[in-house]
């Protein structure tokens, strides 16, 4: 299913390829249900009639503002599937773990999810770092992650389903929005990760091919909130827009310094890629009038969408509002049921044999697998933030986007250019 080229891109990335893996084998002699690699790779327990799987979220540290909320919207989808019959037949049952918005810890946990607790599927992660830091535990016990959060692409792996949309479906539709928008100068800011400075790099190519000169480009550690000086040089170069990669709290910090410094959205809008709905409020300042570029916003007018902020809602209290990387959560529990029943197995490997065009009728609008990088296809949206702390759509694909996380389709793209 996946090229040897695209499996090394994604291990290269790894961050903890050194980590200390065990088999799955050696948690016993729990049954499965029969599947290829049943007698040597897994441990998991298909005998009863409930079924384990892994919520991986942090509930603490620097990430926990955003993730916190999609472990909640994965309770909700638990909950839903369980009093619809559950998977096959079978009961989830939950076991939760606090990632601590550290990418070591995120690691350990996975380990502990497959190979202690014997988990069928693990879901969660947000940071890049996160992800890159689980990749290769499960892939080094054949287990499963759903990763619901938008990233910078250039990675597949037969052990991930990335949920969230990758480059071709955020970063590149926010860049066409600017250029719609008739912007000629842009300053990047971001979290010094990842994610930012691999989607940064993206975006000053395709700056380039649009004709849309980079002013300025400036990161501050994730954990750290203080933005004064890198703001400064943004007042300086006076850009039209700035396109920002902060990610966690460090955004309160960044929105601080922003107006504190005589920014606003009519002088100098902003577009980000990671402040949704529950984040626009917690800014510790109006951000009515700046811009986020997403798959979902809470405004999306579908019968699916309005079935699932009252559910959400019902459940967590009517003034918790929904968002993209907890739609994506939700979603990709649903998916996975869809996955596991069309094989009629919980085994890691006939589940990816029956991934490919596995579609459900999502919040967002109908999301469908591609069997070949785990990705699905995903509408883009650009929305503007209004005085609810609510999304104006103003700019959309129209239609689902396939996936292309290595940007083989655009001519544009160099991925060894500095």
């Amino acid at each position: 299913m996946f090229t040897n080229r695209a499996r090394g891109r994604a291990l290269a990335g790894a961050t903890i390829a050194t980590l200390t893996v065990f088999s799955l084998a050696a948690c016993g002699n729990k049954s499965d249900d029969g599947g290829p690699s049943a007698a040597t790779s897994s441990c998991v327990d298909t005998s009863g009639d409930t079924i384990k799987l892994g919520f991986l979220n942090s509930t603490s540290g620097a990430m926990s503002i955003s993730e916190q909320t999609v472990r909640d919207s994965l309770g909700l989808a638990m909950e839903e599937i369980n009093a619809d019959g559950g998977i096959l037949g079978k009961q989830i049952e939950a076991v939760e773990e606090d990632g601590a918005s550290d990418p070591a810890i995120f690691a350990e946990k996975m380990e502990k999810l497959l190979t202690g607790d014997c988990v069928a599927a693990v879901f969660g992660g947000w940071t890049s770092a996160s992800r890159k830091a689980m990749l290769p535990v499960v892939e080094a016990n054949n287990g499963l992650l759903f990763y619901p959060v938008q990233y910078e692409g250039l990675e597949a792996s037969e052990n991930i389903y990335y949920t969230g949309a990758t480059t071709n479906q955020q970063i590149i539709p926010a860049m066409d929005f600017l250029a719609s928008e008739g912007v000629e100068t842009l300053f990047l800011a971001g979290s010094d990760y990842v994610f930012p400075r691999t989607a940064n790099k993206i975006i000053k190519q395709y700056a380039a091919e649009l004709g849309i000169e980079i002013v300025g480009e400036e990161y501050v550690p994730l954990d750290d909130d203080d933005w004064t000086t890198q703001v400064a040089k943004i007042v300086k170069a006076k850009p039209d827009f700035v396109f920002n990669t902060i990610n966690g709290s460090s955004n309160v910090g960044f929105i601080k310094a922003y107006y504190e410094q005589g920014l606003t959205a009519e002088t100098t809008p902003i577009i980000s890629v990671s402040i949704a709905e529950e984040e626009a409020p917690a800014m510790g300042h109006s951000v009515t009038g700046q811009y986020a570029a997403w798959n979902y916003f809470q405004s999306v007018d579908t019968p699916a969408n309005a079935a699932f902020i009252e559910a959400f809602q019902s459940k967590y209290g009517a003034n918790r509002p929904t968002s993209d990387p907890m739609e994506a959560a939700y979603t990709s529990l649903y998916l996975y049921k869809a996955i596991v029943e069309k094989a009629g197995s919980f085994d890691v490997d006939e589940v990816n044999a029956a991934s490919d065009g596995v579609s459900f009728e999502a919040p967002e609008g109908t999301v469908t697998i591609d069997g070949d990088n785990h990705h699905i296809a995903k509408t883009a949206l650009i929305g503007q933030i209004n005085e609810d702390n609510q999304f104006d759509v103003v700019w959309s694909s129209e239609t689902p986007i396939e996936p292309d996380p290595f940007l083989e389709g655009y001519a544009w793209w160099d991925p060894a250019a500095e």
